[in-house]
């Protein structure tokens, strides 16, 4: 393995002189550069074509020239590097290229000027473009016009033998066009001394040049350049090294006895996303060991102790990650390394949002401040230190934490907003996928459900690609939920399906998925009254380790509501006041907040209690109303709609529904609008009984009127019962509508609605 000449780039170096000739017209001009520049820069992400531009073999030089024209007609520029190419018939002329052509491409340098001028040499002058010195291609050319230099001669012989290989492919193409091109396809010296390939003088000095080594076509720069595009991979999608690369990383190392220190922190992260601590641990040391012995420099030691620090989290070692990052911080400070002081900063915020109980000393002493305080603190060096992407992250940890205290609305879009102009501004990419995640939340909360929808698409159809994994998992998890809303589970069943399997290998990611794939079959069962399947799938998504509070309280919230359902109501309050313990300062939502007075009303609703959940209701309302979420809102008051009418207040709870139901449409929850449709027929039913008393006309006509609308309701919340496959639901619709059928008097409608009904309570498994 050279340090950086092989084939390829002594083919880059036959293009380049081509360039400087002239051959290459203005209007191919960009797509030539293009193709030289790929080669010598970092790899790119973004670019689809980044393995041809790793190690381009002779095929995609003639993919990038054939279909140009070169200035001379007759002749593409395909035929024009090949004469390039096949001009180095020797090792001779391999010499003579360097020392000669490569070095006729730079522009001549003050001393060679001077030194002209003093001696009386003439300069050629002639059309050739002369690279500047500190060009791109200028730097490319002096590189490697000093590496060649430095090479022994064993060395050069293994490049010239690798370039034989490399260009032996165009041989056949190139013969046809020369006369005896093919007999000198090896070296020129054996054509003249009568010697073919099979020869004993061919197989001793160049073997059996059909067998490929790939050693000869990779340098320490080449690897280098790959490992460094594979640890920003892994950093920025979270996944593991993909079975292919790792099997080339392999054959990259296993090639020389030198060993690219970032193999070792590439090591690092595939066994840290893969779970392996030991490995990971090791391989860290290792990594910061070589790295500091080799510079002499210990700035990179409070790095060390970030990446320490964040492994021993993952694997919830967390006294061992808290010490870590406080030595980490303190010799940041004292070094005055404001990068690592903001990522620790960073880091421990959001750790001390996940995991309050760890924090509890460190937040005594005061290292943090208040939450308001450390972001604050973020911004403002993030901003000092030009550290864009941090600045991006902060604003919208500070949307999230406006959102969970239920500040106000147009402070958090400010904040969104002002985010959204820093990644737009700055060109950032990385915070795309979370930015969309807290966006579409915001959608949510408000009621606006189909913009939420419309962002879940649109950075499924744009941005998926280029986004973390963690965060395409969530956000794909939030379209699904929006479509298990509507009832169309198989289409969300479908969508996370669809997850590419390479993004679920590691650890996390994969108990996530997992995770949301069984909380949206939870849905599913809980709506169908299974009672055998929905026990099982809680089990299941229990044994699953989860470290967010957030994902854990929605897990909660399906238990109380299938506990609801059953009709056991001491053990859904003690759950429900179990879930409100859990919530600490630290990892409060006031939606989960005004979630929880809810279902607390609605229990003592359903358990002759109203009284008590009249209040709740009233609360829950009142601090949804003043937060702006009106997701939860209308909920809030449909639970205070369900209280009243046990209070017997129909004509107060109709007015009530009535007026929040076309906001409860657009949220496109059919649960919801169910329930409201339901709670309407309730309210209509009631009236009508209050006025089947009396006598007269008018309460006649106005008690039809009543039972009119009621059967209307009854057929569309029946109707958004079936969508989401609520079984319970169904069967409480066609009860009702037969009891309406029997106070109508038409006992033959009343006994088919019974019939279904019982049909109905059969689909449930519950004997009639």
């Amino acid at each position: 393995m050279t340090r950086y000449l092989t084939p390829w780039r002594v083919s880059l170096l036959c293009l380049v002189t081509l360039y400087a000739d002239g051959a290459v017209p203005n209007s191919s001009a960009i797509h030539v550069l293009s193709f030289i520049t790929a080669g010598l820069f970092p790899l790119d992400a973004a670019d689809k074509q980044w393995e041809e531009h790793y190690l381009p073999t002779i095929q995609d030089f003639k993919k990038c020239l054939s279909e140009h024209e070169s200035s001379i007609p007759g002749r593409t520029l395909w035929d024009m590097f090949l004469r390039n190419m096949w001009a180095i018939d020797s090792l001779d002329a391999l010499e003579t290229f360097f020392n000669t052509d490569v070095l006729s491409l730079l522009e001549k340098s003050r001393e060679e000027l001077i030194h002209a001028r003093d001696n009386g040499i003439v300069l050629e002058n002639d059309d050739r473009i002369r690279l500047s010195r500190s060009s791109p291609l200028g730097v490319f050319v002096r590189r490697a016009y000093l590496e060649y230099t430095r090479l022994h001669f064993h060395d050069s012989v293994k490049l010239w033998t690798g370039f034989i290989k490399y260009r032996l492919p165009t041989a056949h193409y190139w013969s046809r066009r020369h006369r005896g091109a093919e007999e000198a396809a090896i070296d020129i010296n054996l054509r003249d001394l009568g010697l073919d390939s099979t020869s004993h003088l061919s197989q001793v000095v160049y073997g059996n040049l059909e067998e490929s080594n790939d050693e000869e076509e990779i340098s320490a720069k080449d690897a280098e350049r790959l490992l460094e595009f594979q640890v920003g991979e892994l950093q920025r999608m979270g996944g593991r090294v993909p079975d292919e690369m790792r099997a080339q990383l392999k054959r990259i190392v296993t090639a020389e006895t030198f060993v690219p220190v970032q193999m070792h922190y590439l090591g690092y992260l595939d066994a840290w996303r893969a779970g392996d601590y030991t490995s990971a641990f090791d391989n860290l040391h290792r990594y910061f060991d070589y790295n500091m012995h080799a510079s002499h420099d210990r700035s990179a030691y409070q790095f060390a102790l970030l990446n320490l620090a964040v492994m021993q989290a993952d694997f919830e070692c967390f006294n061992e990650a808290i010490s870590a990052v406080q030595e980490a911080v303190a010799i940041a400070r004292e070094s005055h390394d404001m990068h690592c002081l903001n990522f620790c900063m960073s880091w421990l915020y959001h750790f001390s949002k996940s995991f309050p109980e760890q924090m509890r000393d460190v937040q005594n002493s005061g290292m943090l401040g208040n939450e308001k305080e450390g972001l604050a603190f973020l911004k403002a060096k993030a901003k000092e230190t030009e550290m864009w992407s941090l600045m991006s992250t902060t604003l919208l940890s500070e949307a999230k934490l406006q959102m969970q205290q239920g500040e106000s609305l147009a402070g958090i879009v400010e904040s969104f907003v002002r985010a959204s102009h820093v990644n737009v501004t700055k060109g950032l990419v990385a915070p795309t996928g979370a930015y969309m995640l807290q966006h579409g939340s915001m959608y949510s909360r408000i009621g606006a459900t189909h913009l939420a929808w419309l962002n879940t698409e649109v950075f499924r159809e744009c941005y998926a690609e280029r986004q973390s994994n963690d965060d395409s998992v969530k956000i794909t998890f939030r379209n699904c939920h929006i479509l298990a809303q509507k009832g169309n589970y198989k289409e969300a069943s479908t969508r996370m399906n669809k997850i590419d399997p390479e993004q679920l290998r590691t650890a996390r990611y994969n108990n996530a998925w997992t995770w949301y794939s069984g909380l949206l079959r939870l849905r599913r069962q809980i709506c169908r009254d299974d009672k055998v399947a929905v026990e099982h799938i809680i089990a299941q998504l229990e044994a699953v380790q989860l470290l967010e509070f957030d994902m854990r309280i929605l897990l909660a919230f399906h238990k109380i509501e299938f506990t609801i359902r059953q009709g056991d109501y001491g053990r859904a309050l003690r759950m429900v006041e179990q879930a409100a313990h859990s919530m600490q300062p630290e990892n409060f939502d006031i939606h989960f907040q005004v979630k929880l007075l809810c279902l607390k009303a609605q229990i003592l609703g359903k358990s002759g209690q109203p009284q008590r959940g009249f209040s709740l209701a009233m609360r829950a309302a009142s601090i949804a109303h003043r937060a702006k979420l009106l997701s939860t809102l209308w909920e809030a008051i449909c639970t205070l709609a369900s209280v009243l009418l046990s209070l017997r207040e129909f004509e107060a709870s109709g007015e009530l529904v009535e007026s929040i139901m076309p906001q409860i449409l657009e949220s496109e929850d059919y649960g919801l609008i169910a329930c409201g449709y339901s709670l309407l027929v309730d309210a209509n039913m009631g009236m009508a009984g209050e006025l089947w008393s009396l006598k007269g006309r008018e309460s006649t006509s106005t008690r039809k009127e009543h039972i009119n609308r009621a059967l209307g309701y009854i057929d569309l919340a029946y109707d958004h019962y079936e969508e989401i496959e609520d079984i319970k639901g169904q069967t409480e619709m066609m009860a009702k509508k037969a009891t309406v059928m029997h106070l109508t008097g038409d006992p033959v409608l009343a006994n088919d609605y019974a019939a279904k009904y019982l049909d109905l309570r059969r689909r449930r498994g519950i004997e009639a």
